[in-house]
């Protein structure tokens, strides 16, 4: 039997604690409560995490008062919800949702930092419209040139704008009599209500006038460009046939000449000398020829939409005429205003058939010329894809010719006939007219009707 070996244990040995027992731990209580209502939180806590500037709590009448606005906006404008993709992310114009708050902070903060763009744009426009001088804008003409020439400075470009702006605040630039402890100009957004301040909107305020301006100036031409006109298969067809000219034409056209023409051409155009006196001249002198052209177009489309019939029978003109006077307003102002009703009693209709003025269509020659009834020779017909066209011309006024709209302009007494009416007019009276052509063409299945039917017309 084997013998069991004891081991001494030396005294100053420590005994080791056994692990706790898991019976001795306790649990947690569990304390049941409700969830937060937001309604009952405090009004200045509610008013920091509503807005961050606000610290005092306000009033039943002002709270409501500042509501107001936003339960209008809410109800008048219903939005509908703008899909966003989640991989794209949500558009600038639809990053946050229509609201006055927002509105207003982001326009103060536009106004305070928009200053540095008008500022260039100022700089801009005095270089185009040369408002500097003549060597001011050269200068940049020559620089424009100098890149076109060598167009790989180009990409030298941003190292010279930002070695432009590093030197031009240099404090070694400064003057030597300023004191050294001159601080640097401040580049923090202007002050609400300061002189830049009102600087900025006097500038947001001209802007959105000329961007209206610009805006009703293209808008007539949105039309010929949908389908909306006769002019659009013109411009259609014009548009492909020059394209097909002009793509062999690409090789052949030196890049360097021509973006050096095209760059200079409007700097040229606005020289004073040119924009003031070079241009109106030619306009004036080229006004006829215009004219011309103009009234051959308006003819060329209304011969594309004549028909076989109209073809094969004989075509006439018939002529209307136009009248009216004008008239100071009621407020006594050299501004007065052309109208029919304006022509005095016993002298011409508003509607004429006569050169004379006097043989009028209708006894009150009142409405539109397409509601005229308008008596024909038995056979004849108005062509039924045209309208009634002015005069743009103006040679049945000769030798006096008509404006752009095609008015003829006479004195008091309807004599005299001139483009342009005349300064001393407005204090005896003056009038003018204009003429109306549309094609009319034979039929002999017409020759028992010796009255066109106004729906015809």
């Amino acid at each position: 039997m084997a013998s069991l070996d004891y081991v001494e244990i030396p005294p100053y040995a420590t005994r080791l604690q056994s692990a706790p027992d898991n019976d001795n731990l306790r649990a947690i209580p569990k304390v049941l409560t409700s969830l937060p209502r937001p309604e009952h939180a405090p009004a200045a806590l509610a008013a920091n995490t509503s807005s961050p500037t606000s610290s005092q709590p306000l009033s039943p009448s002002k709270a409501a008062l500042n509501s107001i606005p936003q339960l209008l906006l809410s109800s008048a404008i219903q939005l509908p919800p703008t899909p966003r993709d989640a991989t794209r992310g949500p558009l600038l114009s639809t990053r946050d949702p229509l609201s006055i708050p927002i509105t207003t902070v982001n326009f103060r903060r536009f106004v305070s930092r928009i200053g540095p763009a008008f500022w260039l744009q100022d700089r801009l426009e005095e270089i185009v419209m040369w408002k500097k001088g003549t060597r001011y804008t050269a200068v940049w003409m020559a620089a424009y040139a100098f890149l076109c020439y060598f167009p790989r400075l180009v990409l030298l470009i941003p190292h010279i704008c930002l070695l432009s702006v590093l030197l031009a605040t240099h404090p070694s630039l400064r003057s030597a009599e300023s004191a050294p402890e001159v601080p640097p100009p401040s580049t923090a957004p202007a002050g609400e209500g300061s002189g830049d301040w009102l600087a900025n909107v006097q500038a947001i305020q001209n802007l959105m006038g000329a961007y209206s301006d610009a805006h009703d100036y293209v808008q007539p031409v949105i039309p010929h460009l949908t389908h909306a006109t006769p002019y659009t298969p013109v411009i259609l067809s014009a548009t492909a046939l020059s394209l097909v000219a002009f793509i062999p034409a690409v090789h052949l056209l030196p890049l360097r000449t021509t973006f050096l023409i095209l760059g200079l051409a409007p700097l040229i155009l606005t020289h004073p000398i040119v924009r003031l006196t070079l241009l109106p001249a030619l306009l004036s002198s080229a006004q006829p020829l215009l004219t011309a052209l103009r009234a051959r177009l308006m003819r060329a489309l209304d011969d594309d939409q004549l028909e076989d019939c109209h073809w094969r029978a004989e075509l006439r003109d018939v002529e209307l005429f136009e009248n009216e006077r004008w008239r100071r307003d009621e407020q006594g102002s050299a501004e007065g205003g052309w109208a029919k009703a304006n022509l005095r009693t016993g002298e011409r209709k508003p509607w004429t058939r006569g050169r004379d003025g006097w043989s009028g269509v209708s006894d009150d020659g009142g409405g539109d010329v397409s509601n005229l009834t308008f008596a024909l020779s038995p056979g004849w017909k108005f062509v039924e894809t045209e309208d009634w066209r002015p005069d743009l011309q103006g040679k049945w006024a000769a030798p006096a010719s008509a404006d752009a709209g095609g008015w003829v302009y006479t004195n008091d007494a309807w004599l005299d006939p001139r483009p342009l009416p005349s300064d001393e007019w407005r204090a005896s009276g003056m009038t003018r007219r204009r003429r109306w052509i549309r094609r009319i063409y034979y039929s002999p299945m017409m020759l028992e009707d010796n009255t066109i039917d106004p729906r015809d017309i």
